[in-house]
């Protein structure tokens, strides 16, 4: 089997190697686990990249289309499980691929669209759904913004607690590829019970 059947670049660009390694992987998978191969067998991804982290540690970063995404989420806790064994030392984190739209976006009506852009396109709500994407399977369960003395600001997320001993050691990784793709401070915590 070809790993160009698992990734699929937009306007014919050719993949790079850590591309085809993460592709190589999936198919590994797909062929070697049973339970994931019907699942695995339509999927494809759009990009992945290997992000160098702080303390020495990286994480793979796996773009996919977003009309997969919800397939993706079927398996991604045994998927990440699988591909974190493969890539040891490294976290792996499925992204949707989503498009932004300029405010000022002219749409073509001669390509079935016509009208405003739509809120789904705009950098904030395209932001707040790389944050969900990011934490998956763990849900968000308040948002905070804090702003310094310095004018700088930081977004503080709190993470469900249900899911703290599976994700407690990925915070950091969170918060690092977050800024890596938006340039945006954001921390990752869990709720404080008060007694």
């Amino acid at each position: 089997m070809s790993y160009t059947l698992k990734i699929k670049k937009p306007k014919g660009a050719q993949p790079d190697d850590f591309e085809v390694t993460v592709a190589q992987a999936l198919i590994d998978l797909e062929q070697g686990t049973a339970e994931l191969k019907a699942d695995l067998s339509e999927l494809y991804f759009v990009k992945a990249s290997e992000l160098d982290l702080t303390g020495g540690r990286k994480a793979v970063v796996i773009f996919v289309p977003f009309k997969q995404l919800k397939d993706y989420h079927k398996i991604q806790s045994r998927l990440i499980r699988e591909l974190e064994k493969k890539f040891s030392g490294r976290h792996v984190i499925f992204v949707a691929n989503r498009t932004i739209l300029a405010p000022s976006c002219k749409r073509k009506a001669d390509k079935g669209m016509k009208g405003p852009r739509p809120v789904s396109r705009t950098l904030t709500a395209v932001h707040e759904a790389l944050l969900e994407d990011i934490v998956y399977p763990t849900e968000i369960v308040g948002k905070r913004i804090r702003y310094k003395l310095d004018g700088s600001k930081t977004l503080k997320v709190f993470l469900d607690a249900k899911d703290q001993h599976q994700v407690e050691t990925k915070l950091d990784t969170f918060g690092e590829v977050y800024k890596n793709i938006t340039h945006k401070e954001v921390s990752f915590e869990f709720p404080v019970e008060v007694k």
